[in-house]
């Protein structure tokens, strides 16, 4: 929401928004500039999305001095991307060599399991094993470890299948390469540790709170905002603040490259296309322990990792997710966030032969639908995977921005790394 923006910016009532910015007299006046109903504030230092990324960003620059605020489209922090994934800390295997992937993924996890330990955040390092279930499958295997050995990821040893067998019982594999660096922890007390974190550095949350467009005006950014509560659509919204910030950066996830496309100035050329595929995860039922101790994995497939099995701190063991590429997701949908986020049931059916080639004693009828999430792509079907983009004046020109794109897998363990990178390269 928009109230309570924080000690030096400016608050909306929520209770009477009628009265928007009658109480501008509260704030500092150099900062602040009252034009008609719109009041235009001056601020430091902009994050644009409460996801584990933009999270994160916001706890390192205000960490550094920089006067953060974060506004979030939606009711609270990581309600989108962050919280629909596997809460799997990746090793940072099966990214090309010195792609921002690699580099953010292998420098992520030693941050996180840093971070992890030194804030009490509930995690484990269980490893994984990414399984060859047919000779066919085993040049794939080799060509991971020969990726996960230039990334510099440590520990990284091939078995062969009676070995993996041996480790987990129930597995059925020809050869596995074992990661033991690979792990679990709880996002959601990492991503409540990091606002927290954020707060005590004096960086304010906006939650209800979303930027409709913006525009470039004097070599700086000037973003327009609304309380997402006062129209059923959000684009249609009437601004209600407008913020001069010197540094903005746009960490929205889905809707990043939909609201860059607003902005007024940036070249549409830097604003790389968008392509979304669904990913679903089944749970098990029927089970008295989980039938694994470790993460299990099959080889990569087009757009994914493939459909995995997963136990988190709970014990809970999840199957997923698949690929479901989405077909017509325009710019507004995906600025509004209106994906169908429900499981199919019978999507189960598909789940069953993926999962028996490695685990041949599933059971009929014992996968329940889970949850869903979107990866926010920039490639799609037949298509190379592509990176991570971090694009800042250097690339489109505008002071003061910094656009995220792409910020799929492996995003949360990458979430601090990625954050360490804007502030060394960003903040003046």
């Amino acid at each position: 929401m928009l109230a309570c923006l924080g000690r030096k910016w400016m608050r909306l009532s929520t209770r009477n928004l009628k009265l928007t910015w009658n109480f501008v007299n509260a704030v500092d006046a150099s900062r602040t500039i009252v034009r008609g109903t719109t009041a235009k504030e001056r601020v430091d230092t902009v994050v644009i999305g409460a996801g584990v990324v933009g999270l994160a960003v916001a706890r390192e620059l205000s960490r550094r001095g920089r006067e953060v605020l974060i506004l979030e489209a939606a009711s609270s922090f990581g309600t989108v991307t962050s919280s629909r994934n596997s809460e799997v800390v990746h090793a940072g295997i099966y990214y090309p060599p010195n792609s921002l992937k690699a580099k953010f993924c292998v420098r992520g996890r030693e941050l996180l399991y840093r971070y992890c330990s030194e804030y009490e955040i509930p995690h484990k390092k269980i490893g994984k094993l990414i399984v060859a279930t047919g000779s066919s499958e085993i040049p794939k295997l080799d060509l991971l470890m020969h990726l996960g050995t230039q990334n510099r990821v440590s520990g990284l040893r091939m078995l062969d299948g009676f070995e993996a067998m041996r480790m987990e019982p129930q597995l059925r594999c020809v050869k596995a390469l074992l990661s033991p660096e690979s792990g679990i922890l709880d996002s959601h007390s990492f991503m409540l540790s990091l606002v927290g974190e954020a707060e005590n550095n004096h960086a304010t949350f906006s939650y209800n709170t979303v930027v409709l467009n913006g525009r470039v005006e004097e070599k700086k950014m000037h973003l327009f905002v609304a309380d997402t509560r006062f129209s059923e659509s959000r684009c249609e919204a009437e601004a209600q603040l407008e913020l001069i910030p010197d540094l903005v950066v746009n960490s929205a996830g889905l809707g990043a490259q939909a609201l860059a496309k607003r902005f007024h100035g940036l070249d549409h050329r830097f604003v790389p296309s968008s392509h979304y595929a669904r990913g679903c995860y089944f749970t098990l039922s029927g089970t008295k322990a989980p039938p694994f101790n470790k993460l299990v994995y099959p080889i990569p497939e087009e757009g994914g990792l493939g459909v995995h099995v997963t136990v988190d701190l709970n014990g809970l063991v999840k199957f997923g997710p698949d690929v479901e590429w989405i077909e017509c997701a325009d710019d507004t949908s995906s600025f509004l966030n209106k994906f169908d986020y429900r499981v199919n049931p019978q999507r189960a059916e598909k789940f069953y032969p993926e999962i028996r080639k490695y685990y041949p004693d599933l059971k009929d009828g014992s996968l329940e639908p889970g949850y869903s999430g979107i990866r926010p792509k920039l490639s799609g079907p037949k298509q190379s995977p592509a990176d991570f983009v971090i694009q800042g004046e250097e690339t489109h020109g505008v002071p003061g921005l910094v656009n995220l794109y792409g910020i799929e897998s492996p995003g949360l363990t990458s979430s601090l790394a990625i954050a360490e990178h804007i502030a060394n390269k960003f903040l003046r």
